[in-house]
């Protein structure tokens, strides 16, 4: 197994639902990443790119199925670099970032660029397909909260958590109590906003031109901002190369 360097990383701000990114598409955020990472390393030619893997959750409406290829493509990489969206739900981005790290690491690939990106303000409606033939009515469901389409027999069999209930779960079940899962949330806020009042962020955040002002800001979100719900996209590059300097690991 070979030794795998993180060579650099930038993301975008982290918005609030229905916020200053609400106007900007989740394929538009991703190019923004990829665009401003690769402009961070002027030494690195596009097509040397062996792979690009991207985060999404959602993967309904401006998501287009194929969030990754939509970025490339958006980004201006060569379309002979491939892009392959990867979905673990609240971890996708992780994800990506721990295949690529994966494929560099067993020999198939030598630069891999992976990230994540989501919108939660512009996840569609969506109308679910009926069971019935020329129906009465018909009725659509908010994509951005998932479960109602969950397959009842997937909760039957695999007591799946409705939403709002995993914290009374984890408690009733790992025995872990609310107080503590409380004070370990508010810890992860207060570090956060020291680091982002620290600049420990500065050098990896990008500025976001958004439709409507089309001017870049660089808007930080408050400590209050739910990452849920969030509008926001990031990105890694893992190379085999050892990196001239190491990127600061967000987290």
């Amino acid at each position: 197994m070979r030794t795998v360097h993180f060579a650099a990383a930038r993301r975008t701000p982290i918005g609030r639902l229905r916020g200053a990114l609400s106007a900007v598409r989740p394929d538009d955020l991703a190019a923004t990443v990829l665009r401003g990472l690769l402009d961070g390393l002027p030494g690195l030619d596009p097509a040397r790119v062996d792979e690009v893997y991207w985060g999404a959750a959602n993967q309904a409406g401006e998501d287009n199925r194929n969030v990754a290829r939509m970025a490339v493509l958006l980004a201006g990489l060569p379309d002979s670099v491939p892009g392959a969206t990867v979905n673990r739900l609240c971890a996708s981005g992780l994800e990506a970032v721990t295949l690529a790290a994966r494929t560099v690491a067993a020999g198939d690939a030598d630069i891999v660029l992976a990230g994540g990106s989501e919108s939660m303000s512009r996840a569609p409606f969506v109308l679910p397909r009926p069971d019935e033939t020329l129906p009465h009515r018909m009725e659509t469901a908010d994509t951005r909260l998932g479960w109602r389409l969950v397959n009842p027999r997937m909760k039957e069999l695999h007591g799946l958590l409705s939403m709002g209930e995993t914290a009374e779960e984890v408690a009733a079940r790992h025995g872990v109590s609310r107080e503590r899962q409380d004070t370990f949330a508010l810890r992860s806020h207060q570090r956060a906003a020291a680091a982002r009042k620290n600049g420990h962020f500065d050098a990896e955040l990008l500025p976001v031109t958004t439709p409507t002002a089309r001017s870049s800001t660089r808007t930080r979100a408050s400590a209050r901002t739910p990452r849920t719900r969030s509008s926001a996209g990031s990105a890694r590059c893992s190379a085999r190369a050892a990196p001239s300097r190491r990127a600061t690991r967000r987290r």
